[in-house]
C-alpha cells in the first residue's frame, strides 16, 4: 500500500492529471446532454396470450374441448407460473404469465416454445377449432392519434396513409390501427320464402361463393405464354344484386329473392370512439433506445404535415404524447437534480470555507461527468430511475471527497507539508473509504441483481448509485488531493484531538465522555429504541408501487357477463353522455369490447370481451384529475354496467389492486363464497369497484335433435346447425377483392329473423326430403349455463376484485378485512381454496426476489469488513449497528404518514450499508490511535471528535440532497426513509457507537495489537 501511492502519483503528474479533469468535463458534459430521454425504464412483460376460436361451441365446450388441451400442452414450456383461461361462446383467451423470477434474455425462446407446442396440438382439436397466439401487447405505443370525421372505412384509408408516414419517422417502431370494422355486404334473406323455392341461406352463400372463388384457368402455350383469366366476380351491390342463384325451377336474380346492402361486420368485434364519436386510431411506438424527446417532435411534424393532406370534415387528434410525459418527467427531476446539486455545494462552502468547498465542490461535477460517460456505454439514459439515482448519489459521493480533504487539512494543521498531507489521504483514509463505498454499493446490490420484474425496471438504482459511488472514491483519492495541492489555504489553527477542542468540539466531547461513563444506559436506550422502532413499523402503511403522477383517469365499464357488444356500447354512451362538456376533460376515448393499446409501460390492457369496455379521459392536469375521479365515485349508477374507475400506476400491476380468487370444482359454491367475499369487501371502510369475474347462469335455447326423426329425413346435427347459424350469424359467400382489403359477403336471415327466438322453432331446414321446420327434428329444451368460465393453472377459479377511494393502500383493505376473510377461509370446504392477488401478490414476489439476495449481500459485506477490519468482533460490532437507521427510518414515516413501497425496502437496505461505511472508518481511525500507544477511551474520544465533522457534513448534504425528493410521488418515501434514517443514524454514530465499543473492548490493554482477535 506505501509503495505505490495513488495520490502522490497524481501530484506528480500535474499536467496529466489537469488535462484529464479537462477532458473528463467536456467529455461527460456532452454525454449529459446527448443521453436519451424516458419517462421510465423498459422491463420485460412476462405475459402471452392465446386466443382460440371454435364458432358454435358452448363456454364448457370451449373448456373442455379446447382450453384443457392447451394447456395440458403449455404446462411443460419453461419457467411457467400459471396459465389464466376464459372461455366464452365460441372463443376462449389463455394468458401464459412466466415466473418473475424468468431471465428477460429467454423470455423470447419460451414464446417460441409455446408457438411449437401450439402447432403441435391444433390438429389434435375439434375441426373448425384455431389457435393464435400474441406477446405484441408488450409493445408500448406512447403515441396515439385519434382520426374522426368519416365513415370507418373512409377513416382506416386515413389512418393507413398517416401510418405510412409516420413509419418513416427515425426511431419509429410498430403502428397499430385499432378500431377498424371489417366491410361486408350483406344479403337478408326470408328463410321461408327460399324454402318454398327449395333453397336455404346456406345453399345461396354455397352458390355465391363459388361465383367469387378465384382458381387458375391455365395458360395458352406458344411463343409466349397467355394466361386465361375468367372474370364474372362481383364487385359491388348491383353486380352482387343481379348474381344468378340456381333453383329447381331454373336461375333467379338474387336481387328478386334478397336484400343487398353494404354494412360492417355485424356485431363488431371491438369498437372506439373519440369525444363520442365514431373513431379509428392509429398508435405508433418507438424503437428500444431512441431518444424519446426527439421522437416526439418529429412524429408531430409528420402528424402536422399529414394534417394538411385531410379531407373536409376529417380530423387528426393527438390523444397521447409521450415525449410530453417525458419532457415534464425528466424536466421536473433535472430541477431537482440541480437544486440538490446546488444545496451539496452550498454545504460544502458554508462548512468547510471558500477554497475548501471549491475542492470538494469540484468533485461534484467531475464524478458526475464520469458516470454520464459511463451511462452513455452502457445505454442507461435520463428516466425516471436513473434520474432519481443521480440525486440519491448527490448525497452520497461528497463524502469521500470531504473525508479526503479533511484528512489533509488535519495534517497541514499539524505542520505536514501540503504534498504528504496529500498522499495521507491515501496511506491512511483511501482504504477505509473503499471498503465503505464498496459496502454502501452493496447495500444497493438486491434491486440490481435480484430476478424480478421490479428489480428490472428499478434496477437501475444500483448501476446508476453503484458507479457514482465508485467514481466517487476515484475522485477523492486522485483528482481531489491533486485540487486541494492547487487550491486548499495554508492552515490558520489545529483542530483535532491535538488541538484544544472549541466550539462544537467541545460540547460534542463532553456529550461523549457522558456517554462512556453511562455505556449501560445508552445500550439499553439504544436497543429500546431499535425494539420501539420494530413494534411502530407495525403502524406505517404499507404500499407496492404508488400511483402514476400522469393526468390519465381510466375507466373499466363491466357488463354482466355474456352481455352483447351493443348494450356494452349503449352503457358507454351513457357514460359519455355525463362527462361530455366537462372542462376537466381534455380527451375522451372509449374502446367497446378492448381495451386501449398499452400506451405505457405499467398499464395493462383489458382482454377483449364484447361485455366490457375501457373509457379513457385525459385531464387537463392533476387537479383536475382527482376531481374528476370524485365526479365519477359519487355519480350516480349505470343501469347494467359496474364501473371501476383508477388512475395509472408506477410500476407492475395486475388491474386491480385487491384480488382474492376461489379455487374449486363447483361454480355454485365458488360463486357462494365469493358472494361472502365481496360483502366482506363493501363493508369495508374505503372500498369501492367491488366486482366477481364470473357472471351468474345465463339462459340458452337448447334444442334436442329427434335422432329417429332426423334419420328418416335424412338430415343430421351439423346441418341443422349450418342452416340455423346461416340464419342466425350469416354464411360467409366469399369475399370482394377491394385492394388490399376483401369484403365479404354474409349470407343471413332478415333482421325480424335473427332476433325472434319465439319464431326459431318454424325456421325451415334443408333435409333430403326437402325443407321442413326445425320443430319437426328437433325440441326446445330451455336451460342455463355460464356465460363465461375462468380457471387458474386448468381448476375453476373466481376472482373478487376491489379498488380503494383516496389514499388509501390496498393493504390496509386487505389488514381492515383480514379477519372476516381468515373466518371464510377457514369455513372452506374439502377441495376449495382462497388465494389472495393484486398488490399483495405482486409486492410478496418482488420483496421474495430481494430477500434471496440479503444472505449474499451480508455475506459480501462481510468479506469485505474482515478484509479492512481483520477482527472477527470488530466486523460483528459494525455490522451490528446496520439496523441503526430504522429508529429514524420509522420515526420518519410515521410523522410524514408516507407509505413503506418496495422503493423505500431498497434504501432501508441500501441505509444499512451507509451506517455501517461511517462505522468502519470511525472503528477504523480508534485502531489506528490505539496502534499508536492510545488508551480505549482516549481513542474513542479523539477518533469520535475527529471524524465528527466528514460524519455530519456528509449526512447534512445527505439530507438537504434528498429534500427535493421528498416531494416527488416515486421516490418520496425512499427519501423519507433515508432522511430519518440518517439523522437517527449519525446521532447514534457519535454518541452510542462510542459506548458499544468502549462496553466490548474497555478491558484491552492500549498498546496491544488488536489487529487479529
Amino acid at each position: 500500500m506505501d509503495r505505490f501511492n495513488l495520490s502522490r502519483w497524481a501530484i506528480r503528474h500535474p499536467a496529466l492529471v489537469g488535462f484529464l479533469i479537462a477532458l473528463l468535463f467536456v467529455a461527460g458534459a456532452f454525454q449529459f446532454l446527448s443521453l436519451g430521454r424516458n419517462e421510465d425504464p423498459g422491463f420485460t412483460l412476462k405475459e402471452m396470450i392465446v386466443s382460440a376460436r371454435w364458432d358454435g361451441a358452448s363456454p364448457a365446450q370451449m373448456r373442455a374441448q379446447v382450453a384443457d388441451p392447451v394447456e395440458q400442452t403449455l404446462r411443460g414450456i419453461d419457467h411457467l407460473d400459471y396459465l389464466q383461461t376464459y372461455c366464452l361462446e365460441g372463443a376462449c383467451l389463455i394468458t401464459v404469465e412466466l415466473k418473475d423470477s424468468a431471465p428477460p434474455g429467454q423470455v423470447k425462446e419460451v414464446w417460441r416454445q409455446v408457438r411449437r407446442k401450439l402447432k403441435d396440438v391444433e390438429p389434435a382439436l375439434p375441426g373448425g377449432a384455431s389457435l393464435a397466439a400474441s406477446e405484441d401487447n408488450a409493445d408500448v405505443y406512447g403515441y396515439v392519434f385519434a382520426l374522426t370525421g368519416a365513415d370507418n372505412a373512409r377513416l382506416v384509408r386515413l389512418a393507413e396513409q398517416a401510418r405510412d408516414a409516420m413509419l418513416r419517422v427515425p426511431g419509429a417502431g410498430k403502428a397499430e390501427i385499432i378500431g377498424e370494422l371489417p366491410r361486408r355486404l350483406f344479403v337478408d334473406v326470408d328463410p321461408r320464402r327460399l324454402a318454398a323455392m327449395g333453397l336455404s341461406p346456406g345453399r345461396v352463400a354455397q352458390a355465391l361463393a363459388q361465383r367469387q372463388a378465384v382458381g387458375p384457368a391455365g395458360g395458352v402455350q406458344g411463343a409466349m405464354q397467355t394466361p386465361v383469366r375468367l372474370e364474372g366476380q362481383v364487385d359491388d351491390v348491383r353486380d352482387l344484386e343481379g348474381a344468378a342463384i340456381p333453383t329447381a325451377a331454373g336461375a333467379v336474380r338474387l336481387g328478386d329473392i334478397a336484400r343487398v346492402a353494404r354494412g360492417y361486420a355485424d356485431p363488431p368485434d371491438a369498437l372506439v370512439r373519440h369525444d363520442g364519436r365514431q373513431a379509428v386510431i392509429l398508435a405508433v411506438s418507438m424503437t428500444p433506445g431512441a431518444d424519446g424527446l426527439g421522437f416526439g417532435d418529429a412524429i408531430r411534424a409528420a402528424a402536422e404535415e399529414f394534417r394538411r393532406t385531410l379531407p373536409a370534415g376529417a380530423r387528426l387528434t393527438q390523444v397521447e404524447d409521450q415525449s410530453a410525459n417525458i419532457r415534464e418527467a425528466v424536466n421536473t427531476f433535472l430541477v431537482k437534480f440541480f437544486c440538490a446539486l446546488t444545496v451539496v455545494l452550498v454545504v460544502a462552502f458554508v462548512t468547510l470555507g471558500w477554497r475548501t468547498g471549491i475542492v470538494v465542490a469540484l468533485s461534484v461535477p467531475l464524478t458526475l461527468a464520469i458516470v454520464a460517460l459511463y451511462m452513455g456505454v452502457a445505454g442507461i439514459g435520463l428516466e425516471r430511475i436513473s434520474l432519481g439515482a443521480l440525486i440519491l448519489s448527490l448525497g452520497l459521493l461528497v463524502d469521500d471527497a470531504i473525508i479526503s480533504v479533511e484528512a489533509m487539512v488535519v495534517q497541514m494543521e499539524q505542520g505536514v507539508d501540503r504534498r504528504e498531507a496529500a498522499a495521507y489521504a491515501w496511506t491512511h483514509t483511501a482504504f477505509p473509504m473503499l471498503t465503505g463505498t464498496l459496502i454502501t454499493i452493496v447495500g444497493f446490490l438486491p434491486v440490481g441483481l435480484a430476478q424480478s420484474t421490479t428489480s428490472e425496471y428499478a434496477g437501475g438504482i444500483f448501476w446508476v448509485t453503484g458507479s457514482a459511488l465508485l467514481v466517487s472514491w476515484i475522485v477523492a483519492v486522485v483528482f481531489t488531493p491533486f485540487l486541494g495541492v492547487k487550491l486548499l489555504p495554508e492552515p490558520v489553527r489545529a483542530h483535532g484531538h491535538d488541538a484544544s477542542p472549541s466550539g462544537p468540539y467541545r460540547y460534542l466531547r463532553g456529550a461523549i465522555d457522558w456517554a462512556l461513563d453511562r455505556c449501560w444506559l445508552i445500550v439499553g436506550i439504544t436497543v429500546a429504541l431499535l425494539a420501539v422502532s420494530l413494534a411502530g413499523a407495525m403502524l406505517v402503511r404499507q404500499q407496492f408501487f404508488p400511483n402514476s403522477d400522469r393526468p390519465e383517469v381510466m375507466v373499466d365499464v363491466a357488463m354482466r357477463p355474456g352481455a352483447s357488444i351493443e348494450a356494452t356500447e349503449t352503457a358507454v354512451k351513457r357514460l359519455e353522455d355525463v362527462l361530455r362538456g366537462d372542462p376537466r376533460i381534455r380527451s375522451m376515448d372509449s374502446y367497446v369490447g378492448r381495451g386501449a393499446a398499452r400506451f405505457y409501460l405499467p398499464y395493462g390492457p383489458a382482454l377483449p370481451n364484447p361485455a366490457t369496455a375501457t373509457v379513457m379521459l385525459v385531464t387537463t392536469d392533476l387537479a383536475a384529475r382527482d376531481a374528476l375521479i370524485r365526479k365519477l365515485e359519487r355519480m350516480p349508477a349505470i343501469a347494467g354496467a359496474s364501473l371501476h374507475v383508477r388512475r395509472l400506476s408506477l410500476g407492475p400491476t395486475l388491474g386491480a389492486p385487491v384480488q382474492y380468487r376461489v379455487v374449486g370444482s363447483d361454480p355454485a359454491r365458488l360463486r357462494a363464497i365469493s358472494e361472502r367475499i365481496a360483502a366482506v369487501l363493501r363493508a369495508t371502510p374505503s372500498t369501492t369497484a367491488v366486482q366477481i369475474n364470473w357472471g351468474i347462469a345465463a339462459p340458452v335455447a337448447r334444442y334436442a335433435i329427434d335422432p329417429e326423426r332426423a334419420a328418416a329425413l335424412g338430415v343430421d346435427r351439423a346441418q341443422v346447425a349450418g342452416d340455423l347459424a346461416a340464419i342466425l350469424s350469416g354464411a360467409p359467400g366469399g369475399a370482394v377483392l377491394n385492394g388490399t382489403k376483401q369484403i365479404g359477403i354474409m349470407v343471413r336471415g332478415r333482421a325480424e329473423d335473427r332476433h325472434d327466438l319465439g319464431g326459431l322453432i318454424d325456421m325451415p331446414v334443408a333435409t333430403s326430403h326437402g325443407m321442413v321446420p326445425l320443430g319437426e327434428v328437433a325440441t326446445l329444451r330451455p336451460a342455463t349455463e355460464q356465460p363465461v368460465v375462468w380457471t387458474r393453472n386448468a381448476a375453476p377459479t373466481m376472482t373478487v376484485q376491489a379498488d380503494m377511494i383516496g389514499d388509501v393502500q390496498a393493504s390496509e383493505i386487505v389488514q381492515a378485512a383480514a379477519p372476516r376473510i381468515a373466518a371464510i377461509r377457514a369455513a372452506l370446504p374439502p377441495g376449495y381454496g382462497l388465494e389472495e392477488g393484486g398488490d399483495g401478490e405482486l409486492s410478496a414476489d418482488a420483496n421474495r426476489a430481494i430477500y434471496r439476495l440479503l444472505p449474499l449481500t451480508v455475506g459480501i459485506m462481510l468479506v469485505l469488513l474482515m478484509i479492512q477490519l481483520q477482527s472477527v468482533s470488530r466486523t460483528l460490532l459494525v455490522l451490528a449497528t446496520a439496523p441503526l437507521g430504522i429508529i429514524g427510518a420509522v420515526a420518519a414515516l410515521l410523522l410524514t404518514g408516507a407509505p413503506f413501497g418496495f422503493v423505500a425496502l431498497l434504501g432501508l437496505i441500501a441505509l444499512a450499508g451507509m451506517i455501517m461505511r461511517n462505522t468502519i472508518i470511525l472503528v477504523d481511525q480508534v485502531q489506528s490511535y490505539r496502534a499508536d500507544g492510545m488508551a480505549v477511551r482516549d481513542a474513542v474520544v479523539n477518533a469520535t471528535t475527529g471524524r465528527a465533522r466528514p460524519v455530519v457534513l456528509t449526512a447534512l448534504a445527505a439530507v438537504l440532497a434528498f429534500i427535493p425528493l421528498c416531494f416527488n410521488i416515486f421516490w418520496g418515501p425512499m427519501a423519507i426513509v433515508m432522511i430519518g434514517g440518517l439523522i437517527g443514524a449519525t446521532i447514534l454514530t457519535l454518541v452510542a457507537l462510542p459506548a458499544f465499543y468502549l462496553l466490548l473492548f474497555g478491558r484491552e490493554d492500549a498498546p496491544r495489537e488488536t489487529a487479529h482477535d
